[in-house]
């Protein structure tokens, strides 16, 4: 991707080009490997949007393009379902000579993830309100069926002036009555934020509450309880590591600990952590705290603290030394765990950490999938480092072939992964 707002054309657009009669083109918001998201005119209603469009001509085989395009509609159906102020609106969705192009609510602002990794992070206080907005825009799209499956900070825009919380990014979700991609044997997600059940190869509302839950880690220090130098220690860590919150997340830790159940149905629900959160918001500590947090009137964001001791791990977590027994059902489980994510099947779409410096967008930003944000101030901050997951590699003999439209990852541990070209 790159964010530098330049003029330079798409595989299907360029700056002025009208499309479906409608829609003119203007400076380039972002790029990245599956599409370019456009700044546009509405000429018909005058208003500006945000025009993404997916690189189909660059998908190769027909077979890959198909699936690009199943990836747009199913995107646009996902969001079109969902009716709910803190999720991104779509507008349109258009074909141009086979290319297809998604008009969406143009969010001036950033991510939640951009803003962790150049500003630092945030206050317990702001990752609440945050946290109540997600929450909400969560039980709207689960009320129509739709599940997210990809929520991190990268997917999380905060609107400029007006603070909007607005989820993004509906790529992956699962919708009622179509096929998706990880129901024919392929997985998509970012795993530190994926809830171990998804990871065995199952589905449900709750999955998204977990992910809710590391993003409230995430958001108070700048890096998740499951961080790991590879793909392997990260699945490790969400089936059966002890689950050590940061210590910044102590005045939010009765929601972490609910969100961070990995039995689906002992999981906090949603508006039972909207309630503690507004609770905290209101009173300065959350109700079931094991100290009260007073209320600092400060600015929302802070840079990122200094870093502190781990808070205890959440109940449960640690049982006691297990019976032989018990420990081979453990490792078993783990096992299967990355068997699921390893398969010759496997499609991992991982967060922003790869690609040449034109992947990296400056202002505005995008999301890997050219998800629009805007009018990104610029900070001096130094990026941070733990904002993003640590990648390693090595050199090893040649995988198998990955199948169409994807190309083939070795994890640093020695399995195999198709992640999506681009």
């Amino acid at each position: 991707m790159s964010g530098d707002g330049g003029t330079a054309p798409g595989p299907g657009g360029a700056t002025g080009r009208l499309i479906g009669d409608r829609y003119r083109l203007g400076e380039r918001l972002g790029r990245g490997g599956m599409g370019t998201v456009w700044r546009a005119e509405d000429e018909l209603l005058r208003r500006q949007v945000a025009l993404k469009e997916l690189h189909f001509a660059e998908a190769g085989t027909e077979a890959q393009v198909r699936q690009l395009r199943e990836r747009t509609l199913r995107e646009a159906r996902s969001v079109a379902l969902v009716r709910h102020p803190n999720v991104m609106v779509l507008h349109d969705a258009v074909e141009v000579d086979g290319q297809m192009w998604l008009v969406l609510e143009l969010v001036d602002g950033r991510s939640l993830g951009d803003l962790i990794e150049t500003a630092g992070a945030v206050t317990a206080r702001e990752a609440a309100r945050i946290a109540i907005a997600l929450a909400g825009a969560l039980a709207a799209a689960h009320e129509r069926g739709v599940l997210h499956r990809d929520l991190k900070p990268d997917n999380v825009l905060l609107e400029d002036g007006s603070g909007r919380v607005v989820l993004s990014d509906f790529g992956i979700a699962q919708v009622p009555g179509h096929t998706t991609l990880s129901n024919s044997r392929a997985f998509f997600g970012t795993p530190e934020y994926t809830a171990p059940e998804r990871i065995s190869g199952n589905s449900a509302p709750e999955s998204d509450l977990w992910s809710l839950g590391v993003l409230l880690c995430a958001a108070v220090s700048g890096t998740t309880p499951f961080r790991r130098d590879s793909l392997a220690g990260v699945v490790q860590a969400v089936m059966a590591d002890e689950i050590r919150p940061p210590a910044e997340a102590a005045p939010l830790l009765p929601v972490v600990h609910g969100l961070l159940e990995r039995e689906p149905e002992r999981r906090m629900a949603g508006p039972e952590a909207a309630r503690l959160l507004q609770g905290y918001l209101d009173r300065g500590v959350m109700e079931g705290a094991a100290q009260a947090v007073p209320y600092v009137a400060t600015a929302e964001v802070s840079h990122a603290p200094a870093p502190q001791p781990p808070t205890p791990p959440l109940p449960g977590t640690k049982p006691p030394p297990p019976t032989r027994r018990g420990r081979r059902a453990v490792l078993a489980g783990v096992a299967v765990a990355l068997v699921a994510c390893a398969g010759v099947a496997v499609g991992m779409v991982l967060t922003e950490d790869e690609g040449t410096p034109a992947a990296k967008p400056s202002s505005p930003r995008t999301t890997q999938d050219g998800k629009p944000t805007a009018t990104k101030s610029t900070n001096s901050a130094k990026p941070s480092e733990s904002a993003k997951p640590t990648r390693t590699t090595t050199t090893i003999p040649p995988p198998p072939e990955a199948p169409d439209g994807y190309r083939t990852v070795r994890d640093p541990s020695g399995f195999t992964l198709a992640a999506p070209q681009g």
